[in-house]
């Protein structure tokens, strides 16, 4: 029986957040080898569940071997992308002979010393491997990928939704492609195409168009003969790398030219309606005066500038204090606050208390705002989501977490680590009924909708200030490649 190894490494680095990310924040979202990665993930709908499965349907050995991922933050430290490069080199080593390997990488990680951290990490498991044993990886939508990526794997499999619900099934399609590589029926050879694009994070809900386009041309190459696998990596802005833009791969069976071909033709689509991929959202005081005239509530405002899923730190007040000005009741938000936790925690469960919340970080996103509000709950912030939901996670923990509720009716939730909004669960654990608020303040853009659209009467996305603020123009770039439209206009593809 084949033995292929099963490993993960997923991280989205915001080069430009205010928080560099350790291994700390790995160990303790998820870090795991052997028999506990399998405990941890068999069944999910993660793709790593989807290796999993896989391995079971194609009836070959798949030997666990490290999967670790942390909550998208700033760059990893040198040592701490070292550490935890080493120990998954040692247990790759440790489990050799491998006839294949399987690993989901994101494609927007960043470490101090390798800008390009994904296409480190897969060199030095090629340098184990040898040139003979496939690789095939996985990655996120958001991918910046590399040439090293390409040259160091067989075949990559990105995401094709976003919100994210399809991790499982890139899983089992990259497991699918590993069987048929060993049985000799597939000989996968990739090409990938990066026009100089770049897609704003606003227009990147691949239920609508424009994005469903790219995705329709995309399911229109996987009907060319002898391409295998194709995918459209939308790119990370926040990244500030050379390979920062979208990207178009194909894979083909024993073609490169094909796979060439492919590629270039989904890339020049794009191009073609690359005016349609600017972003647009609203400024925060027209946002929240939509509350006054909705027909329908609540109104749920994605809080771009400090969207926790591409790096932010999750306590901006900024939607919040327009929110306060414009005398708006019966408000929602959650805020990365572990000092207001830690005071709501001394004050106890039905108490009285007055303190500043949010804006902790930094003062990019706002500034602390006084609130007085009774305790109405605290809880360990443990939660289960059995739905798929973006980023394949069944159990989430956002830390010890405080539940106020001021008397103008707004419910602040505190938390003691930074979570991203996937889940509607991280509310109703707490005891909240979310559709019964007129305004509620989400620290995302495109994929917490899957979990808010089925209570939202409407969404409005927002373009604030902050360290994933909508507009790329905002950024001091130093690495990025040039030209790339529409931070240049007078570009030629």
């Amino acid at each position: 029986m084949k033995r292929i190894g099963i490993a993960g490494f997923l991280h989205e680095s915001n080069t430009f957040s205010p928080l560099p990310t350790t291994r700390r924040e790995f160990e303790q979202t998820s870090l795991t080898k052997g028999e506990d990665l399998v405990k941890r993930w068999d069944g999910s709908h993660h793709e790593l569940g989807g290796f999993l499965d896989g391995a079971k349907a194609a009836d070959f050995s798949a030997i666990p071997l490290m999967a670790t991922y942390a909550v998208p933050g700033g760059t990893i430290r040198s040592e701490d992308f070292e550490s935890l490069a080493d120990e998954m080199i040692d247990v790759l080593k440790f489990s050799l002979p491998l006839d294949g390997l399987l690993i989901a990488l994101h494609g927007a990680t960043v470490a101090e010393k390798f800008p390009d951290a994904d296409g480190e990490l897969t060199s030095r498991v090629r340098q184990v491997l040898g040139n003979g044993v496939p690789i095939i990886a996985t990655l996120d939508l958001h991918a910046n990928v590399s040439r090293k990526m390409i040259a160091n794997t067989d075949a990559l499999v990105a995401y094709r939704s976003n919100p994210h619900l399809d991790q499982r099934d890139r899983g089992l399609e990259a497991s699918r492609l590993m069987s048929l590589t060993l049985q000799d029926k597939l000989s996968p050879v990739q090409a990938c195409e990066t026009p100089p694009l770049l897609i704003n994070i606003t227009k990147q809900n691949t239920n609508k168009a424009p994005a469903s386009y790219l995705y329709q041309d995309l399911e229109a190459v996987l009907q060319w003969p002898r391409i295998v696998s194709a995918s459209v990596a939308m790119g990370f802005y926040y990244s500030d790398v050379e390979e920062m833009g979208a990207s178009f791969l194909a894979v083909a069976d024993r073609d490169f030219a094909l796979a060439s071909k492919a590629a270039k033709w989904m890339a020049r689509r794009a191009w073609e309606r690359r005016a349609d991929y600017v972003g647009d959202a609203f400024l925060t005081e027209d946002a929240v005066s939509h509350v006054g005239t909705a027909s329908r509530l609540p109104v749920v405002l994605m809080d771009v500038g400090d969207n926790i899923g591409g790096g932010s730190p999750g306590d901006s007040t900024i939607i919040f204090a327009e929110v306060l000005r414009q005398q708006i009741t019966n408000g929602l938000v959650v805020l990365y606050d572990p000092q207001g936790v830690s005071s709501c925690i001394e004050a106890g469960v039905g108490r009285e208390i007055t303190l500043k919340v949010g804006a902790k970080t930094d003062r990019q996103h706002g500034n602390p705002i006084e609130v007085t509000g009774k305790i109405k709950t605290i809880s360990d912030g443990i939660f289960v989501e059995n739905k798929v939901r973006h980023g394949g996670w069944a159990v989430n923990d956002q830390g010890l977490t405080a539940v106020l509720e001021t008397t103008e009716k707004h419910t602040i939730v505190l938390t003691s680590r930074r979570m991203a909004p996937f889940s509607i669960e991280q509310l109703l654990s707490l005891g909240i009924k979310p559709e019964l608020k007129s305004i509620i303040i989400v620290k995302g853009v495109i994929a917490p909708r899957a979990a808010y659209e089925p209570i939202a009467g409407q969404i409005i996305t927002v373009d604030t200030a902050g360290s994933t603020s909508a507009n790329p123009a905002n950024f001091h770039y130093q690495s990025r490649r040039v030209p790339l439209y529409p931070l240049e206009l007078e570009v030629k593809y």
